[in-house]
């Protein structure tokens, strides 16, 4: 079943992707994006919302440490277990992130997760944020949803990745099985959290971050919006 909130959502069972190739494909495709962001000198990392990251390895070679961090336990456990011993990775939960020294991170990055969050939490993780960034950090909030992008052009970006990466047929199936899915049960009820650029923008402005949208979006979908943060 749905659950009641996005978090039991994404802590159960649930089939986001129509298959293995679509979840490669993805994951490849925003793990390249990401490390293309990172800063250079083996930055200290950190990936909130960092889902399942089967990826975080191509971040990872180019971090002196990357924490991965999902508020989801069931994730979590096997973010844990795909990593064990790595010793660049760090698997750690939400309140393990706010207790992390302040000024202690070169680079944060958080994909695909502000539509998940109501206003006042992603507020609250920006506060967390900018405490825990060095000077001169970087901020990164990729896959915001502006208020205009809707279901049908999600779906037309997720058609066009199909065709591109030779999964179409199952990208039609996908989105019929999805029109009778948790997933748009739970959107109908809850709502997602979308932004246009400007208020963006005065959201990290007031977040004490000088901020701007970076061109291309983060993955497959350029409907959605990135935007690249620094402390000030």
């Amino acid at each position: 079943m749905a659950g009641t909130s996005w978090l039991d959502f994404w802590n159960g069972e649930h089939a986001i992707y129509v298959n293995a190739r679509h979840k490669m494909l993805h994951d490849r495709m925003v793990a390249r994006d990401v490390a293309a962001l990172a800063p250079a000198g083996q930055p200290v990392a950190l990936d909130f919302g960092c889902g399942e990251a089967t990826e975080a390895r191509t971040l990872s070679r180019r971090c002196a440490t990357l924490y991965l961090s999902d508020a989801a336990p069931t994730v979590l456990a096997r973010v844990r277990a795909r990593y064990p011993g790595d010793p660049t990775i760090r698997v750690i939960d939400p309140a393990e992130v706010e207790a992390l020294p302040d000024a202690s991170l070169d680079f944060v990055v958080v994909n695909s997760l502000l539509q998940y969050l109501a206003r006042p939490e992603l507020i609250r993780w920006l506060a967390v944020f900018r405490a825990k960034l060095k000077p001169g950090g970087t901020l990164v909030l990729g896959d915001v949803i502006p208020p205009d992008v809707s279901p049908l052009t999600d779906a037309a970006a997720l058609l066009r990745f199909g065709f591109e990466g030779g999964f179409f047929l199952a990208a039609l199936g996908g989105l019929a099985r999805t029109f009778f899915s948790d997933y748009r049960r739970l959107r109908g009820r809850l709502g997602l959290s979308t932004y246009d650029e400007a208020d963006m923008l005065g959201i990290l402005d007031d977040a004490g971050f000088a901020a701007e949208r970076r061109h291309p979006n983060i993955g497959h979908n350029q409907a959605r919006m990135t935007f690249v943060a620094h402390p000030l």
